[in-house]
């Protein structure tokens, strides 16, 4: 068994010993001592039933913690004895975690650092190296989110945006480290999908398999970004585009319309295009403004200008960028862009210089750097 089939059986372990009695925080603490077991033991020993070995171990785990534990004494009489080991049950308790690793108590990184443990089983030294902290301070903020849903009890429903918008925080962390976050997020979300078969659930994890089959042009050799209009469109991965696609017309047919499925339309509509030329951007301002009236989200009001901006003509963009608050991530990437194609070297300049500033990461900053030291030196000759 892989590592990748070895993590596809954590929720449901913790589940098991949630339902059991155990808290949060402890069977999770349980279910990764039997890992590191495992991968001990496995290589040597494959057991014929991996899901009940693993629920063995972590209930021995969990009862010898708890034995351990002098302030726990009376927990441990209504624990005494071991459950008989055998075929586990199809109860699948995956989903209840999804709600639980999105608790609105927890702060967004958090509910990220939560779900990559209880839901993705990896280790606390591979979310530490994911995103580049030391393991120490990752270890803090996993246990100080399992102690603030230690006590939670699913009596209704949890909110499956939130679960969503964890996971899609997920895949916007891209890659570092040794943990692929992106293709972690698809998995995750793939298993969500198989547990609730819902049109928003179907519509993330269209979007992600789109955004993803395009990673292998986004940088060159030396980490630059390349961007979408100069990618080489030929090393974008047409099966996952294929993919992608099925499964959201499959829940746009549904009629039930939600954020992610307008943002993977509009993501589908760049996969359609065979150059950067052919992009109907018609179609993707009627999906931003689909997406603005679900939501008002003032990111896709952004994204809608430039896209105007390429279907009517920069100075129609820039009209619809001036109800926009300046102040918002991205803007002035924007209005440079936007600028530039109206002719306003000067202006847009400017405006990359200032983007570059405020921008949230290496590749980007030195992106559009070189973009403004471009349109500098034009001015200059």
């Amino acid at each position: 068994m892989n590592e990748s089939q070895l993590r596809d059986l954590v929720p449901a372990v913790i589940g098991v010993l949630v339902r059991r009695g155990a808290d949060f925080a402890a069977a999770e603490d349980a279910v990764q001592d039997a890992l590191v077991e495992a991968v001990r033991v496995w290589p040597d020993d494959p057991p014929r039933d991996a899901k009940g070995w693993l629920l063995t171990v972590s209930w021995r785990k969990y009862v010898d913690a708890a034995r351990a534990d002098t302030s726990r004494r009376r927990r441990e009489e209504r624990l005494d004895g071991e459950p008989t080991p055998g075929p586990v049950g199809a109860v699948d308790d995956t989903l209840r975690l999804y709600f639980l690793c999105a608790h609105p108590s927890l702060t967004p990184a958090s509910a990220v650092a939560l779900t990559l443990r209880a839901v993705g089983g990896l280790t606390t030294r591979q979310i530490a190296q994911a995103y580049l902290v030391p393991e120490a301070t990752m270890a803090q903020r996993i246990s100080r989110a399992k102690r603030t849903v230690a006590g939670v009890r699913f009596h209704q429903p949890g909110d499956l945006g939130t679960v969503l918008r964890v996971l899609y925080l997920v895949f916007n962390e891209g890659y570092s480290g040794d943990v692929d976050l992106a293709a972690e997020a698809i998995r995750l979300t793939r298993q969500l999908a198989a547990l609730a078969d819902l049109e928003e659930v179907a519509g993330l994890l269209a979007l992600m398999l789109l955004h993803h089959a395009r990673r292998p042009a986004r940088t060159r050799a030396d980490g630059s970004l390349v961007p979408l209009a100069e990618q080489d469109r030929g090393m974008w991965d047409t099966r996952m585009i294929a993919e992608g696609v099925d499964v959201l017309q499959t829940a746009l047919a549904r009629d039930r319309l939600g954020e992610f499925q307008c943002q993977a339309a509009i993501a589908a509509l760049h996969a359609d295009a065979q150059t950067a030329e052919e992009t109907d951007w018609v179609q993707i301002v009627e999906w931003y403004d689909e997406l603005l009236r679900l939501t008002g989200n003032p990111v896709a009001r952004l994204n809608r200008a430039v896209a105007v901006g390429e279907a009517d003509g920069a100075r129609a963009g820039l009209t619809a960028l001036a109800g926009i608050d300046s102040s918002l991530p991205r803007y002035a990437a924007a209005a440079a862009y936007l600028h530039e194609r109206d002719g306003d070297l000067l202006s847009a300049a400017r405006l990359y210089a200032e983007a570059a500033r405020s921008a949230p990461n290496v590749p980007e900053r030195d992106h559009l750097t070189r973009q403004a030291a471009r349109l500098n030196a034009r001015l200059r000759s």
